[in-house]
């Protein structure tokens, strides 16, 4: 299927949807008016819908043919809590929330998929279309998961996609392998004794103590790990002290942890650990240390990997197989630590202006919403192929 395909009264239509998704944000486990307008707009296309998935998630069932073999494809579609700067027509009608991440789209082009292939199956079996909530920092993948996803919608393989501002708009990147990085978070409290800053021979300084560890922690990734390896570690807080002639009793220091491998997070963990303990001896005084696990790396299968740039090919845009891996996080990682698939970007055009993902400037490109239709639609006809 080639984007041409798509007529110009539908991609009108869906430009009008994604428009209305976008001037009504809802953010993580809130997404009802969305979900009912996913909902509604499956029915109306005759698919079996399922609500409720995983809090406010929403699965649509299309069957082809006498098959049973069947693939989930997924959007996401909650907003963030950023107040839109935008003036145009469609901004957000919700003081501080916007879809400053393009999940509206991303909602748009599956509903674009499932109208094409109500309309023209053309593959024979099952297509799950699994609109997820709380993508952004809230888990809604697992919380689908936990709710029995893969139980109630069995599926071989499954796949997403994410637009890419930076990225011509149309092309696709796929990788063979890691897309996207962990997410995990760290929590670590100093504790000293307070004293007059004007005595601090009587105090035991948690600042002073903080502030070697941030340094410290810096080399958890240039002197522990393999040089091959990517990891980050980012120290984000330091709160300490209210006063200026006052040695505070505790430091608070935080921050995040991302990487590609599994090995590497266990690796990272249990080097801030590490230093924590060795600053806390050194200094004499206490360390509180958590480390949360977030977002497991997203890894695409090989084979899921090959038939998505196969696809994406097929669509007519240039499809870009070496782009390097980003260290931000996605949920749909959850999903495809259960089963095979493909999280894959499509381009969004040029990121000036501020239309970069989470910029109170950005805006979906809807010029893009053919191709990504074409790819959805293409990926179904190809892995559930109809008999001739």
């Amino acid at each position: 299927m080639s984007v041409t395909d798509i007529s110009s009264p539908s991609h009108a239509d869906l430009i009008a949807i994604r428009r209305d998704i976008h001037a009504h944000p809802e953010l993580a486990f809130a997404e009802h008016r969305t979900a009912e307008l996913v909902a509604d707009r499956l029915s109306r296309l005759g698919l079996e819908v399922h609500r409720g998935i995983g809090g406010t998630g929403v699965v649509g069932v299309l069957r082809a043919g006498r098959g049973l073999r069947a693939i989930g494809l997924r959007a996401d579609m909650d907003a963030l809590p950023i107040t839109e700067r935008n003036t145009f027509a469609h901004r957000s009608t919700h003081q501080g929330c916007m879809h400053a991440c393009g999940h509206d789209g991303h909602t748009t082009m599956l509903l674009g998929a499932a109208a094409e292939l109500a309309a023209r199956p053309g593959f024979d079996g099952i297509v799950y279309f699994l609109f997820q909530p709380a993508e952004e920092g809230e888990g809604g993948a697992l919380a689908m998961i936990e709710d029995g996803l893969f139980d109630r919608f069995p599926m071989e393989s499954v796949f997403g996609m994410h637009n890419w501002p930076g990225m011509a708009a149309g092309h696709f990147a796929v990788h063979d392998g890691p897309v996207m990085a962990s997410a995990d978070r760290f929590d670590i409290r100093i504790l000293g004794r307070g004293a007059h800053a004007a005595m601090p021979h009587l105090g035991n300084d948690p600042v002073v103590a903080g502030a070697a560890l941030v340094q410290a922690i810096q080399s958890v990734v240039a002197r522990n790990l393999d040089p091959l390896d990517a990891g980050v570690v980012s120290v984000t807080g330091f709160h300490a002290g209210e006063a200026y002639n006052v040695i505070p009793d505790r430091a608070e220091i935080y921050g995040t942890v991302r990487a590609f491998s599994a090995a590497v997070r266990e690796h990272i963990e249990v080097a801030l650990k590490r230093q924590c303990e060795g600053i806390a001896a050194l200094f004499g005084v206490g360390a509180d240390y958590a480390y949360r696990r977030g977002y497991p790396p997203t890894i695409n299968s090989s084979a899921e990997a090959a038939l998505a740039a196969e696809v994406a090919a097929s669509v007519g845009t240039r499809v870009i197989t070496d782009a390097r891996p980003s260290m931000g996080a996605e949920d749909f990682a959850y999903f495809l630590e259960r089963k095979p698939g493909a999280y894959i970007w499509i381009g969004n055009g040029p990121g000036e202006g501020g239309c970069t993902l989470h910029n109170p400037h950005y805006d979906f490109n809807d010029e893009i919403i053919p191709a990504g239709v074409a790819y959805w639609a293409g990926l179904a006809r190809r892995l559930l192929p109809a008999s001739r």
